[in-house]
C-alpha cells in the first residue's frame, strides 16, 4: 500500500475496536467516469421551478420540490404531482428557461479537465430532455438521460413519458455506463444534492453531497458545501 495513495472511508458505522474498511478513491491517472445530476448541481436553478414560474404556479411547485429534496416525498409521484400544473404552457416555454439558467461555477472546467485525463462524464436528471439535451451539449456531456414530457398541438398535456427518472434509475445508469465504458465502479464518481441521488452517491468509488440536503450529505462519503465543482478534483489524484 502506497503512504501517498489517497482513501476514501466507505464503511458503515462499526463497533470500536473494528477496523474500518478502506478502499482506494478514484484517480486521474486511469479512465473514470463521473456521473453528476443536473438541477443544482450541473446547473445554479431547477428547471420545474421555472417552468411553474413560467405557468404562475411558482411556489406551489417549489414547495413540492423541496419537500422531495429532503426526501419528505416519493420522487415520481412529487414530479408528477408537479408537471401537472403545467399543463397548457406552450411547448416554446423551454426556449425561454434555457436562456435562464446558468452552468455552476466550476462546471465547465471539471468536465474539460476529466476529459483531459481521459475521463468520461454523464448526468442523469429528474428534469427534461427538452432542457438537458441542449445542456450536454454545451458542456460536452459524454451520457446523459432526463425525463421528456408529453406535448400536443404545441402544449404540454401535464404528462411525463416513459419511465421517470427516479434514483433507482439514476442508480442503474452509473452501473450500466460504467460497465459500457469498461470502468470498474472504484473509478466512478457521483456528484448530487437530493435524496434521489443518495442510491448512485453510496454505489459509486467516490460519492459526493454537493451543496446538498441533509440526508443526502449523510449518505455521502464527503460534502463540498461551496458552489464551485472544481473542488471535486480535490479529490481525485
Amino acid at each position: 500500500m502506497q503512504e501517498d495513495a489517497h482513501f476514501v472511508d466507505k464503511s458503515a458505522e462499526v463497533e470500536a475496536g473494528d477496523a474500518l474498511s478502506m478502499i482506494p478513491a478514484p484517480t486521474l491517472s486511469k479512465p473514470g467516469l463521473l456521473v453528476m445530476d443536473v438541477d443544482s448541481t450541473l446547473i445554479d436553478e431547477e428547471v420545474i421551478d421555472e417552468l411553474g414560474e413560467a405557468a404562475g404556479k411558482g411556489a406551489e411547485i417549489s414547495e413540492v420540490t423541496d419537500r422531495a429534496m429532503r426526501g419528505e416525498l416519493e420522487f415520481c409521484d412529487a414530479l408528477r404531482a408537479r408537471v401537472a400544473l403545467l399543463k397548457g404552457l406552450p411547448a416554446s416555454v423551454f426556449d425561454t428557461v434555457h436562456d435562464k439558467l446558468h452552468f455552476t461555477n466550476g462546471a465547465l472546467e471539471l468536465i474539460d479537465t476529466l476529459h483531459e485525463h481521459g475521463w468520461k462524464v454523464g448526468v442523469v436528471s429528474g428534469g427534461f430532455h427538452e432542457v438537458v439535451d441542449r445542456l450536454a451539449a454545451e458542456g460536452h456531456i459524454d451520457l446523459w438521460i432526463a425525463n421528456r414530457l408529453e406535448v400536443e398541438d404545441g402544449k404540454l398535456t401535464g404528462q411525463v413519458l416513459g419511465e421517470i427518472v427516479c434514483k433507482t434509475v439514476k442508480l442503474h445508469a452509473l452501473r450500466a455506463w460504467a460497465e459500457r465504458l469498461g470502468v470498474p465502479m472504484s473509478q466512478t464518481v457521483a456528484v448530487g444534492d437530493g435524496a434521489n441521488d443518495i442510491p448512485m452517491i453510496q454505489a459509486a468509488g467516490l460519492g459526493l453531497a454537493f451543496c446538498a440536503k441533509p440526508k443526502t450529505q449523510l449518505a455521502a462519503d464527503d460534502a463540498i458545501n461551496t458552489r464551485d465543482l472544481r473542488l471535486v478534483l480535490d479529490y481525485l489524484r
